[in-house]
Parts: structure tokens; C-alpha cells; sequence
């Protein structure tokens, strides 16, 4: 189930949400949204709900464990459980495939279904017992509030991805009202808005130029497509994660921000600290502060950032470019630290020029489906092509699509902020209602009209 179907914005919403609001006690309501998110969840992976069950317990046992002695142990066969269970489901094919074009061999795993929402609920899992591990919190003896936490339907299948010590106290208290209802509900119609009108937009931009094969590519539409893709991966994820916080909120949790105008950073590191901010968190917390951060000195603090963006990269998927995608982060962030002092000199404005090359580059291997594919890509946004064909980038600039375009360019460099501080409190209040319910209508269009509609991260 998505959020942008009618099932759940006519039906399963309103029903949980009232059945949330009427029920009395704090008990009865984590009980609703337990069945509400096992019933979200199986709506469109009904084999993966036991999968995800299964974890859940494994995970809640281990923290038992832990908390009894033996933490070691119990530690090392947290991480292999949860590593296993992404290996097997997620990197087992691209590992047979790797080591049969090595070595030659005609290793055949048979299709594996990847579960969706696998690697978000693992890592939340993981957060858990290494905050008990480490004393942060204590583990939880109600195996039902543990499975609220790590299935609950907002940020269930994309994220945000929700550490239990930031979620914690939220599982025995918290409150519900008009004000908090209300504002959580505006923030989900501008997320779905994002998605349905910008993301999707971009997205079908995106998707026509890269069906074209590298010869009949050439500068301006590969630009064009290169920069529609990393507007669509932004607008996209963005919004799922503006949605599911909206969502949260309106049943009484309080999830932080997952970006933070990421668009107008001045290098890598800061572009990191704005964009997809949990993933960013949880491997600095549970990666790269445990393997020495940046306490024992450059070359250790380089490789443990190597190590960090690798990872990133393999965490999107089992596929060379995601991992060449993370690496690219990870070597501009090392450059960054190396000559700090340097960067520090250089302007502004050259400094976001400089990050959003990067950036866009990095996505153009993201979004190729090879490397080979994804490097001709490049080499197209400069070099002329004999079978270049016009029309097809004219095709593309429809005034929708320019509008969307203007509107994402508007909204990713923060404009709408700066509009905002020139009104009072009330008069943006009444603005951002007003617009919601605008939005709201348009995004119903949208839906009935049966558009074009991936949420690209639900396949991580």
C-alpha cells in the first residue's frame, strides 16, 4: 500500500485514525497501530509481514540477552543476523554474479525476492540492540511496543529511518490534538504534493532521456535529464519522508527532519549533514564513531569515511553503481577534510557550483543501469553527437513541465522559506492551509488520472 493510492488516503487513514482517536487507553492504541501496520505492510507483502516478524523477534530476544551478560556474543550474533537477512534477500544474486564473472562459474541462486522496506526496518532493528549493548537504554520487555517501533506503517517501508533512543519515551506517552493534528496533516499533503506533482514530473523527464542509448544523447538533453533525475530522487524521498513525519505527528509521535534543503550546501560534508539525514546519523553513530571517527588521525579518519560511503552505497542496492555513488561522496568528503584549509577560501558561490556537479554527477551513475552506460552518459553532457535530434529536448520543455521544473528549483534552494519571513505568523498559517487544500485537490487529479507513480527508495 502507498500513500498516494485511494485505499489509503479514503480508507485505511480515516478508519485508523479514528479508531486511534476513540480508543482510550495508550495500550489499546499502540495495539490498533500494530494491526494497522502489519495490515499495511501485508497489503503489498504479505509473505514479507513474517519475515519481518521474525526479526523483530530475534532482535528482541538478543537485546534480553545482552541485557543478562554474554554481551559480546550476543552483539556479534546481532550483526550476523541482520547482516544475513540483507545478504540473503538483497546482495545474494549480485555476489553469485560477481563471483561467476571472477571466476567463471555458473553459480545460479534463482530470482530472490527483494522484501520491500527490508533495509529500513533491519537497520531500526540493529539501533535498538546496540543502544542496549551500550547502555544507552534499557531493553524492552514488551515485545508489542518494540513491534510498534520497528513496524510502524509511516516509516515502515521508505524511512525515516527512526533510532529507538529517539523513539523511546514516545511508546508510553504522548498526545494527540487539532493543532498537532492538523499540522502533521499539511505537512503530509505538501510531501504527497511533492511526490505526485514535482518527483513524478522529473521522474517521466528523467526516464525518457536515460531510455535513449548514449549515441543519441547529446549536451542539453542529457543535462536536462541528468538534472530532472536528481530533482525526481529528491522530491521523491523527500516527500515520502515529509509524509510519513506528517503522518507520525497526527498520531502523537515526533520523528526529526530527513532533509534540510540539501540543494544549497557549499561541499560534500555539508551536503551529508542535509541529505537523508537519518541514513547519514545512524552510520556515523553505529559505523564510523565505533571504527575511531576522526580520533586517530587523516589516513585513519580518510579510510573510516571510505568505509562509511561504501557501505552507503551498498545499502541502496546490490549493484556497482550505487557502490561507485558512494565512493564518489565518500573520496570529495575525503578531499574536503585533507584540504580543509583550502576550501575555506574559496567563494561561496563556486563552493555549491562545485557541490552540485558532484552531486549531479554522482546521480547520473546512480540512476544508469550500468557503469558502462552511466560514464557514456557523462561523456554526452559535453561532447556533441552526430545523431543528435533536437526536437526531442523541445518535446520536453511542455509548459507543465517548465512550470514543475521552476517550482522545484523555487522549493530546493529554500525560496519558500525566505517568502515566508516576510509574513506575519498568521497570515503564513492561513497561506499554508489554503494552499494544502489546493495542493489536495490537485494531487486527487493526479491519482485518478492513474499517472506515473514509483516511489523510487521503496526498492532500497
Amino acid at each position: 500500500m502507498v500513500f498516494s493510492s485511494v485505499v489509503f488516503l479514503f480508507l485505511f487513514l480515516p478508519a485508523v485514525y479514528i479508531l486511534y482517536v476513540i480508543t482510550p487507553s495508550i495500550k489499546l492504541k499502540n495495539m490498533i497501530l500494530i494491526i494497522a501496520s502489519l495490515i499495511f505492510y501485508a497489503y503489498g507483502e504479505p509473505k514479507a509481514v513474517l519475515l519481518m516478524l521474525l526479526s523483530i523477534a530475534v532482535n528482541y530476544a538478543l537485546a534480553l540477552l545482552i541485557d543478562k551478560g554474554g554481551k559480546g556474543i550476543y552483539i556479534a550474533l546481532t550483526v550476523v543476523f541482520n547482516v544475513f537477512l540483507l545478504f540473503v534477500f538483497k546482495y545474494l544474486n549480485f555476489f553469485a554474479d560477481s563471483v561467476n564473472y571472477i571466476f567463471g562459474t555458473a553459480i545460479n541462486i534463482g530470482s530472490i525476492h527483494l522484501p520491500i522496506g527490508i533495509s529500513f526496518f533491519t537497520f531500526q532493528a540493529m539501533s535498538y540492540v546496540i543502544d542496549v549493548y551500550r547502555g544507552d537504554v534499557k531493553p524492552q520487555k514488551n515485545i508489542l511496543k518494540l513491534t510498534l517501533y520497528i513496524s510502524f506503517f509511516p516509516q515502515l517501508i521508505a524511512g525515516p529511518i527512526i533510532k529507538y533512543h529517539d523513539i523511546e519515551k514516545q511508546l508510553d506517552e504522548r498526545n494527540i490534538n487539532i493543532d498537532r493534528t492538523a499540522s502533521g496533516l499539511r505537512l503530509f499533503i505538501f510531501g504527497l504534493s511533492s511526490k505526485l506533482l514535482i518527483a513524478n514530473t522529473m521522474g517521466s523527464i528523467a526516464d525518457t532521456v536515460f531510455s535513449y542509448g548514449s549515441g543519441e544523447l547529446f549536451p542539453l538533453l542529457s543535462w536536462i535529464g541528468a538534472i530532472a533525475y536528481t530533482l525526481q530522487i529528491y522530491f521523491d524521498f523527500s516527500g515520502y519522508s515529509s509524509m510519513a513525519i506528517g503522518l507520525g505527528r497526527m498520531f502523537g509521535f515526533d520523528f526529526a527532519p530527513n532533509f534540510d534543503l540539501p540543494f544549497i550546501s557549499k561541499g560534500i560534508k555539508e551536503f551529508w549533514r542535509r541529505w537523508h539525514i537519518s541514513l547519514s546519523s545512524w552510520f556515523r553513530e553505529y559505523v564510523y564513531i565505533p571504527l575511531g571517527g576522526n580520533r586517530r588521525g587523516r589516513a585513519r579518519t580518510a579510510l573510516n569515511q571510505l568505509i562509511v560511503f561504501t557501505l552507503t552505497g551498498l545499502w541502496h542496492g546490490a549493484n556497482v553503481t550505487f557502490l561507485v555513488w558512494g565512493l564518489i561522496h565518500g573520496v570529495f568528503l575525503v578531499i574536503e577534510s585533507l584540504f580543509e584549509n583550502a576550501f575555506c577560501k574559496i567563494p561561496d558561490f563556486l563552493l555549491h557550483i562545485y557541490t552540485m556537479l558532484v552531486v549531479i554527477f554522482a546521480f547520473v551513475i546512480f540512476r544508469a543501469d550500468t557503469m558502462s552506460y552511466g560514464i557514456r552518459y557523462m561523456l554526452s553532457m559535453f561532447v556533441p553527437s552526430a545523431q543528435a535530434n533536437i526536437s526531442r529536448a523541445i518535446e520536453l520543455c511542455d509548459p507543465y513541465n517548465i512550470t514543475m521544473f521552476v517550482v522545484a528549483l523555487f522549493l530546493s534552494f529554500g525560496l519558500h522559506t525566505k517568502l515566508k519571513e516576510h509574513m506575519s505568523e498568521k497570515t503564513a498559517s492561513l497561506a499554508g492551509y489554503c494552499l494544502s487544500a489546493a495542493l489536495f485537490a490537485l494531487c486527487i487529479i493526479n491519482i485518478s488520472a492513474a499517472a506515473y507513480d514509483p516511489f523510487i527508495y521503496f526498492r532500497f
